[in-house]
């Protein structure tokens, strides 16, 4: 019988400092041993100990090594090169094999294998070639990992444990099916709340029984909204128990050892607020764009949301890239620097560890052109240095270790929401919930401002600024939450589109942003997508008085009037149909304000609105000026990191003079970043710093 008891585990969480205590901040690779010749693995030991890598991630993709028919068992090796790494002084996260299972399962067993939407049966050949809520996978599964937990729990290299790779596999099989209606049973209660909570009265839908009810499969048309909702959180569930039954058969051998799996960030698959919390570290996949300069935004961003979903403890970035990935279009090469840039981005945002995919370059498969800490030209390589010397430079940092990174600002996301807000439809495919993230974000990145990305019902106490960009649902208990917070002095700043549905994806009946209505002052009419850009004007409607500059929204507007006498619009709409409407909206409330911006304004405006924000929250910034765009600045354990993720040279106003701890140069308060350079200096106890 399938479990789907999704319900948090009252077992203790376990961190990351039971490495980092002995080895100081975590320098890790994958490493896939079976690739290679055992004749091989002395020098792969010596490498990796030159590298200064503490931790090898093995056997992420072994099942079929480990098990080549079903029932057999092949450990040799694995005992072998575990038994190297620990007399070489490596520590192991041990990998379940699950994420890509033997080719004799889908053979002998072609019911694990997923199904797409279509119906098609997707074939091994590939990874992930399963369905989750397959019984005899899971049970195949199970198999394997009690069978590793059992005989490796105790063996002195193995200090961490990682379960499957990458969780994201969605199939629309029978068996899925069968298992989406006991999940909708279970939410649900009856199939009436069903049919309510799915609005089937809607083109005639109605259920009459529960044997009718499939997953989203294609269909002539639109699929049901909320359906569509339900279904994408049951398939998060289906994955968090697919983690959980691991997890708890390694938990059974090993009561100490931390568990995690690899996230992927701003992943649509799955909900990671509610992953998270089963795994006793946050560990995540962050691969950098060479070919994008403003890559390494979106990263700040993840690496923020990693920090989030740990509620400010220590993560890990369990993997990255040396150098050039193998899956993107035209996969371009990291610059000199860039690797050692990327990598202390991270540790700045409190990671604990920077580990790479992979450690040895694979000559033969489907990513034998990615990047590896060894290329095939071996050692002597630009690669293989700069890996080497980051060794240096995390052993240098290691008292940061444990150290947490300090936030003020909040953002709100939530996966439910996010799925909610991009469904087929929505006004517009074009108002991207993350990218919009990405927009209230930026102004604060420049400033170096720290920011965590926590759930709605996340506790704001500790923090003095909030942000809620794009929160399509939001939940009467989570607005009050809002209006408390603003109320007792707490700034809110809400993006457009917010507050429009509820649970179901039905959107609330009455004038938007409906939950929030009387905490942002504002009463919605109408949502504009726009075939030609708007503008919007800031200060004084009188055009004698107007001498504040104007911007144009280019993708969005809404039609909107003020509600409350003490909302005031900051901008407004200056031409068209919405002249003289509001377009940005203050609202001051008790002992704090809330902020509605009714577009998508561009940089600059945003911008503007973020520093009249900031003004009211008296936040500082740790540089008195905002900082070139390529530059990243964040503090970290009392110090500063400086960041130029560019191959031109920065310069950068400090305000004070210190020390480089990776260099032990001396630094004034005008200081030049040359390209892809990194500077970590200790902090000055300044008091109160003029803020933004």
């Amino acid at each position: 019988m399938i479990n789907f008891d999704t319900s948090p585990t009252s077992t203790p969480r376990r961190g990351l400092d039971s490495l980092t205590e002995t080895l100081g901040l975590i320098h890790g690779a994958d490493y896939n041993p079976e690739q290679w010749p055992a004749e091989s693995w002395p020098e792969d030991i010596r490498l990796m100990q030159k590298a200064g890598i503490n931790l090898a991630t093995v056997g992420v993709f072994s099942w079929a090594t480990l098990e080549p028919r079903e029932g057999a068992r092949d450990f040799g090796w694995l005992d072998h090169i575990l038994d190297l790494l620990h007399d070489g002084g490596i520590r192991v996260c041990l990998a379940t094999p699950t994420a890509s299972p033997p080719p004799w399962l889908g053979h002998d067993y072609p019911e694990t294998l997923p199904v797409d939407a279509d119906g098609r049966t997707l074939w091994y050949g590939s990874r992930n070639q399963f369905s989750p809520s397959s019984a005899r996978y899971r049970r195949a599964a199970a198999a394997i990992t009690e069978s590793l937990a059992e005989r490796y729990a105790n063996h002195p290299a193995v200090a961490m444990w990682h379960v499957g790779n990458e969780l994201g596999q969605i199939s629309y099989d029978d068996e899925s099916a069968l298992a989406f209606r006991v999940w909708l049973m279970r939410r649900h209660g009856s199939l009436e709340e069903l049919n309510r909570a799915w609005g089937t009265t809607f083109w005639g839908q109605r259920y009459g029984s529960w044997d009718e009810i499939i997953p989203p499969r294609r269909a002539p048309y639109l699929v049901n909204p909320s359906q569509t909702l339900d279904f994408q959180r049951f398939t998060s569930d289906q994955l968090l128990s697919l983690y959980r039954a691991e997890r708890d058969i390694i938990r059974r051998y090993d009561p100490a050892s931390p568990i995690t799996t690899n996230l992927m960030g701003f992943f649509r698959g799955a909900d990671y607020f509610s992953l998270a919390k089963e795994t006793d570290v946050v560990a995540n996949d962050w691969y950098t764009d060479p070919a994008d300069p403003k890559s390494h935004r979106l990263g700040s961003l993840t690496h923020d949301l990693c920090r989030g979903l740990s509620r400010g403890e220590p993560w890990l970035l369990i993997e990255s890239a040396t150098s050039a990935v193998n899956w993107r279009e035209h996969n371009v090469a990291k610059e000199p620097g860039e690797l050692r840039v990327d990598a202390l981005s991270a540790i700045a945002r409190g990671a604990d560890g920077v580990c790479y995919f992979q450690f040895r370059q694979s000559s033969f498969g489907s990513e034998r052109f990615h990047s590896a800490v060894v290329p095939l030209a071996g050692e002597q390589t630009r690669v293989f240095r700069e890996v080497t010397e980051l060794g240096n430079d995390l052993q240098s940092l290691r008292q940061l270790a444990g150290t947490p990174c300090e936030a003020k600002i909040a953002v709100l996301f939530d996966w439910d929401s996010w799925w909610a807000a991009e469904a087929p439809d929505t006004p517009t495919s074009r108002l991207e919930v993350v990218k919009q993230i990405q927009a209230y974000y930026e102004p604060l990145l420049r400033r170096g401002l720290a920011v965590e990305v926590v759930h709605p019902s996340a506790d704001l106490g500790r923090y003095e600024l909030v942000l809620a960009p794009s929160l399509f649902i939001l939940g009467q208990r989570n607005a009050e939450a809002l209006g408390t917070f603003v109320q007792h002095g707490g700034h809110l700043v809400v993006g457009p589109f917010s507050g429009v549905a509820d649970g179901n994806g039905h959107l609330v009946p009455g004038r938007f942003p409906g939950v929030l209505a009387d905490l942002l002052g504002v009463d919605g009419e109408e949502w504009l997508p726009l075939a030609s850009p708007l503008r919007v004007k800031f200060g004084s409607q009188d055009p004698a008085e107007q001498t504040d500059p104007s911007w144009h929204a280019s993708i969005w507007a809404e039609d909107l009037a003020l509600r409350e006498e003490t909302a005031e619009a900051v901008a407004h709409f200056a031409e068209g149909r919405l002249e003289g409407k509001p377009a940005v909206v203050r609202n001051r409330k008790g002992e704090g304000s809330a902020w509605y911006i009714a577009a998508d304004l561009p940089a600059e405006a945003l911008d503007r609105v973020m520093v009249a924000v900031l003004d009211s929250t008296g936040i500082a910034s740790p540089l008195d000026v905002p900082l070139p765009e390529p530059v990243e600045a964040v503090s970290r354990g009392g110090h500063l990191f400086l960041l130029n993720h560019s191959n031109l040279p920065q310069a950068v106003h400090l305000g004070w003079a210190s020390v480089d701890l990776l260099s032990g140069a001396d630094h004034g308060e005008q200081l030049t970043l040359p390209p892809y350079g990194a500077l970590v200096l200790k902090e000055p106890d300044l008091g109160e710093p003029a803020h933004t």
